[in-house]
């Protein structure tokens, strides 16, 4: 059977590192103290999944695991004549899309690696823009990618 928790920890650090910002699992990110962390920062949502052979017989054994990442931009803190953009938003956006990154020089696989625990693989990774919101009272912009991970047990 394919852990789910094990693969959302992976893209959530995957994502962190390519952003080079805090990437909180469904809320807001938080430091050490428990306090929330302003924008720019990422939102992780786990979403569908779905039995990837759809019969009884291969035991769960290959899945297929949706996320949402919405990339959020803010303010510079401590500047007061900041606020987040379209650039920034993209900016963040264009980072997350490293998830499906190739390597440049062709060989298989991917650019970046994702570590989705012991006893299972992706074997395929997939990312479309679904669009993004925005709030002009918090001077907030987004955009969010949709990740379609297909995992396979190796154990």
């Amino acid at each position: 059977m394919i852990e789910r928790l094990p693969v959302t920890l992976g893209l959530q650090a995957l994502l962190a590192t390519l952003t080079g910002y805090p990437v909180g699992l469904r809320t807001a990110p938080v430091d050490d103290a428990g306090e929330q962390i302003p924008p720019p920062y990422t939102l992780l949502y786990p979403l569908d999944r779905t039995d990837a052979t759809r019969s009884l017989a291969d035991n769960n054994k290959a899945q297929v695991l949706d996320y949402q990442a919405t990339f959020v931009s803010g303010p510079v803190p401590g500047d007061p004549n900041s606020r987040g953009g379209d650039e920034q938003a993209q900016w963040l956006a264009d980072r997350g899309w490293k998830v499906v990154e190739r390597p440049a020089d062709g060989a298989p696989g991917y650019a970046n690696a994702l570590d989705v625990g012991t006893g299972q693989a992706c074997t395929h990774r997939e990312a479309r823009e679904a669009g993004g919101t925005s709030d002009q009272t918090d001077a907030i912009i987004t955009a969010v990618i949709r990740y379609r991970l297909h995992l396979e047990a190796t154990a």
